[in-house]
């Protein structure tokens, strides 16, 4: 039985996940706080092998959080859930350690996919905050010049365009021509797609597929069963 925990700002949310999770039957809410300086103690009562902390309790709140919580030395795999969550907040949380990010307004099942995803050790994002990034690049990153891989490693890292150019002594128009090469080569849109990708051939992350290739997977799945 996996259990979990709970810091939202609402009591009725948490009563709601509660009975959600009674009714899948392979999960438990077992703790239940409502601020985040609650939520630290549980590290030393004995933290839940998955936390759930509310967004709306601030950007800066979740960041410190997270901080503190791996700080005192019990820590469980967290998820992040809120009503709205940005591009660029998705991937600060996953470069902090977030394990799983969905959005209070996902479908039950989501919101369970999610939580048994991370329960069996991988990260999980749901499908409606990847947008227009492409989860499988039409090209290999290897096909990028050294220069261009300098590039791509400090976006990954979250620098900006003039701190990319201030770290390798370069103009940002030089910059910008890079990134442009380098979504070329790997077919990957924008910044926030280049982490994420990245962070998924680290294995760091697993992104959902795209209706095309589920239906490409099962098809090739099914003609490998009727050959048998």
């Amino acid at each position: 039985m996996t259990t979990v925990g709970i810091c939202d700002s609402q009591p009725i949310t948490a009563q709601g996940l509660r009975s959600v999770l009674a009714e899948a039957g392979d999960m438990e809410l077992t703790h239940i706080t409502a601020s985040p300086a609650e939520a630290i103690q549980l590290a030393a009562d004995g933290s839940p092998d998955i936390f759930v902390f509310d967004k709306s309790f601030g950007a800066h709140a979740v960041l410190n959080w997270l901080a503190r919580w791996r700080d005192a030395g019990r820590p469980c795999a967290v998820v992040v859930w809120g009503h709205s969550i940005s591009e660029p907040e998705a991937l600060r949380l996953l470069q902090r350690g977030v394990r799983g990010i969905v959005r209070k307004s996902a479908p039950i099942p989501k919101v369970l996919a999610c939580l048994r995803a991370v329960a069996r050790g991988t990260s999980w994002m749901e499908d409606e905050l990847l947008r227009d990034v492409v989860t499988s690049p039409r090209h290999s990153r290897s096909g990028l010049t050294p220069r261009e891989r300098q590039v791509l490693e400090l976006v990954e890292q979250g620098l900006k365009n003039k701190e990319i150019a201030r770290e390798l002594g370069i103009r940002p128009g030089t910059v910008k021509i890079h990134l442009k090469h380098i979504f070329e080569k790997t077919g990957v849109r924008g910044r926030y797609g280049l982490a994420l990708t990245g962070m998924q051939e680290k294995g760091l992350l697993t992104l959902p597929q795209n209706p095309v290739e589920q239906t490409e997977i099962a098809l090739r799945r099914s003609d490998e069963a009727g050959g048998r």
